[in-house]
């Protein structure tokens, strides 16, 4: 039996904020880009970490699939090193004030902000149908954040824009209904400007809307699968070969030591050995570093009622600081 149960904590001061889409099996984008940095900051602060299934309404619209979704998220995360004793994990849609704040700032949001806003033209790009839903997103987003008096938001910098939508937002709610009080937290972002996007399969950013993913938690057999796919050019052998550019080095990074890395630069400098002698090191390398949290979800997939009830018991926490909130913000319109 897995010792994770939820405990109380006497938290610091900072409220950190994030939360992932449950829009289908998570990847290594998903893990290095927001899950990892969140499981090392519920050392650094009050962590409140949302499975954010409102939000996934936009392109999922089979409910079986949604709540699987929702499920294996929240496994994964778990199974990954998120301690419910540290941080508040919930389910977004338990948490029904963050609809309520979402219309209240949407009646100061002005139109041209959204309109600028390049998320929703790079999801019609990808083909999802325009909705209202869609074009709204960054205003749910910064309730989300503000309804939780959020302080630290950790986001990639594809997300920068919704910040700054959100500190503007709040902003504006102040200036208008404040009378010099701030009824609204601004928050701070922490933009990782040194992280690159993971590389999936073909070397563009590893995403689901490209189908280059490499899965947490794939069978042996898929995963082999992938990482033979991975993209590389058409150097011989015997040749050198550059690591420079190399899409197995930058995913080879992420699991290795450094010194583990700098010694297959150097056979890449070398050469005589061919890019499948590379990808079986990737291979093997992924496989040992998953391999914990592999045998921790497996545990945690036989027990969906100690999954339900961290997921419950997070959100009867966020609930409280989001009615505090919302009973603010309420008063000060009229409401």
């Amino acid at each position: 039996m897995l010792d994770i149960s939820p405990v109380a904590k006497t938290f610091a001061t900072m409220r950190i904020l994030s939360g992932i889409q449950p829009s289908g099996r998570l990847h290594l984008g998903n893990y290095f880009g927001m899950m990892e940095p969140a499981i090392r900051l519920q050392d650094e602060g009050e962590a409140y970490y949302f499975i954010a299934d409102y939000h996934s309404l936009t392109s999922i619209h089979d409910p079986s699939v949604l709540r699987d979704n929702v499920r294996d998220v929240a496994i994964d995360f778990l199974a990954c090193g998120l301690d419910p004793g540290k941080a508040v994990f919930f389910r977004q849609s338990d948490v029904p004030e963050v609809t309520e704040l979402t219309w209240i700032l949407s009646t100061l949001t002005p139109m041209g902000l959204l309109e600028r806003c390049h998320s929703y033209k790079d999801k019609i790009a990808q083909g999802i149908s325009p909705s209202h839903g869609l074009f709204a997103y960054p205003v749910l987003m910064a309730a989300d954040i503000l309804i939780y008096n959020s302080e630290l938001v950790p986001v990639g910098k594809d997300q920068k824009q919704h910040i700054e939508v959100t500190r503007d937002l709040a902003q504006k709610f102040n200036d208008r209904y404040g009378e010099g009080e701030p009824l609204l937290h601004i928050p701070e972002p922490r933009i990782a400007e040194d992280s690159a996007a993971v590389p999936g399969l073909d070397g563009r950013k590893m995403s689901k809307s490209y189908n280059n993913t490499i899965g947490i938690f794939e069978d042996a057999k898929a995963l082999k699968k992938k990482v033979m796919r991975i993209t590389t050019d058409s150097t011989p052998m015997e040749d050198p070969k550059n690591p420079d550019d190399s899409y197995i080095i930058m995913l080879y990074q992420l699991v290795a030591t450094a010194d583990e890395v700098e010694e297959m630069k150097a056979d890449f400098r070398k050469g005589g050995q061919g890019y499948g002698h590379f990808k079986k090191q990737l291979l093997d390398k992924l496989t040992e570093y998953f391999a914990p949290m592999r045998e921790k979800r497996d545990e945690l997939a036989n027990n969906d009622a100690f999954v339900e009830e961290v997921l419950q018991q997070g959100a009867k926490q966020a609930r409280i600081v989001a009615r505090e909130t919302l009973d603010r913000v309420r008063k000060a319109v009229g409401l």
